[in-house]
C-alpha cells in the first residue's frame, strides 16, 4: 500500500458532506511509486494525462433548481500528486447543495481546487448529458488480442518476463485487450479496464502480451501506476521508436480513471468504451 493512502478516506466510513468543502480532496504524492519503478520527476520517459470522468456531478442554480452534468478532468501525468479517488468523489458530492451562478463559475472553482491538489494545472470541462449522449461509445483501435489461446497460472503480480518480441522485424501497429484487471491497493476491490498499445518497434508477440496483461489480475496498485508499469516493461523490451499505452477503466463511485502515457506529443481523445 502507498504509505500516504493509509491516511486517505479510502476504505473508511465517511460522512457525505453536501456543501462545498475543498479540504476533502486528498493528494497522494507520485514520487514513491515513481521510485519503485526506477523513475523520478526529472527522468519520466513519457508524457501524458490522467482523464477522469464524473457521472455524479450536480449543483444548484441561484433559483435553487438543481443541475446535473458530466465532468471531465485532465490531470498531467507529471503532476506531483494523484488525487485519491474516494476523496475526489466526496469533494464532488460536496457541490450538491452549493449554488453556482453558471457553468463557468463552477469550472473555475473546480480548476482552482483540483490544480492545488494535483500540484499542476488541471483542465476542467463540464458537459451536458445531451452532448455526451450524442458522442455515444466507441471501440479501441487496432487488433483485439483477447481471443488468442493462452495458458495462465500466475495472477499475483505482473510478469514482464512473459513478454516476447521478434527483433528481426520492425512493425507499427495498434493492439488492445479488455482483460486488464487489478485490485485497489487499499480496499482490494477489483479495478476492471481495457488497455491499448500503439507502437513502432520490434514486433511484439501478441499472445505473450495477453499473458502479461492477465498476470496483473491479482496485483494491487492504482490505475496510474499499472499503466506506467506496462509502458516501462514494453519500452524495455521493444526499444520502440514510439510507444503509447493507455487504459480505460470501468467507473466506480461515479468516476472512471483513464491514464495515458506516451513518448509522443499526442492529442489524447477522451472517448467512452462500451463498459464505461
Amino acid at each position: 500500500m502507498h504509505p500516504a493512502a493509509e491516511h486517505s478516506p479510502l476504505g473508511k466510513s465517511s460522512e457525505y458532506i453536501c456543501t462545498y468543502t475543498p479540504s476533502l480532496l486528498f493528494p497522494i504524492p507520485r514520487a514513491a511509486k515513481w521510485a519503485e519503478l526506477g523513475l523520478s520527476a526529472e527522468t519520466l520517459p513519457y508524457k501524458g494525462v490522467d482523464f477522469w470522468n464524473c457521472f455524479e456531478l450536480s449543483w444548484l442554480l441561484p433559483s435553487g433548481k438543481p443541475v446535473v452534468a458530466i465532468g471531465e478532468f485532465s490531470i498531467p501525468a507529471d503532476s506531483p500528486n494523484i488525487i485519491e479517488s474516494k476523496s475526489f468523489k466526496l469533494y464532488l458530492n460536496s457541490l450538491n447543495q452549493t449554488v453556482f451562478a453558471d457553468v463557468p463559475s463552477l469550472e473555475a472553482i473546480l480548476r482552482t481546487d483540483l490544480s492545488a491538489a494535483a500540484g499542476k494545472p488541471v483542465n476542467v470541462r463540464i458537459r451536458s448529458l445531451a452532448d455526451v449522449e450524442a458522442e455515444g461509445v466507441q471501440a479501441l483501435p487496432g487488433i483485439c488480442i483477447d481471443d488468442l489461446d493462452i495458458s495462465v497460472s500466475n495472477y499475483e503480480h505482473p510478469r514482464p518476463e512473459l513478454l516476447r518480441c521478434d527483433d528481426s522485424r520492425i512493425v507499427e501497429e495498434r493492439v488492445h485487450s479488455h482483460l486488464l484487471k487489478s485490485n485497489c491497493p487499499v480496499t482490494s476491490q477489483p479495478d476492471w479496464g481495457s488497455v491499448a498499445v500503439d507502437y513502432r518497434g520490434s514486433a511484439l508477440d501478441h499472445a505473450s502480451l495477453l499473458e502479461y496483461l492477465v498476470s496483473f489480475r491479482q496485483h494491487s496498485d492504482f490505475h496510474e501506476q499499472c499503466v506506467e508499469r506496462i509502458f516501462l516493461d514494453l519500452q524495455r523490451l521493444l526499444k520502440p521508436e514510439k510507444l503509447t499505452v493507455y487504459a480505460r477503466y470501468v467507473r466506480r463511485g461515479g468516476l472512471d480513471i483513464n491514464p495515458y502515457r506516451s513518448t509522443e506529443d499526442v492529442a489524447f481523445q477522451n472517448v467512452r468504451l462500451v463498459r464505461q
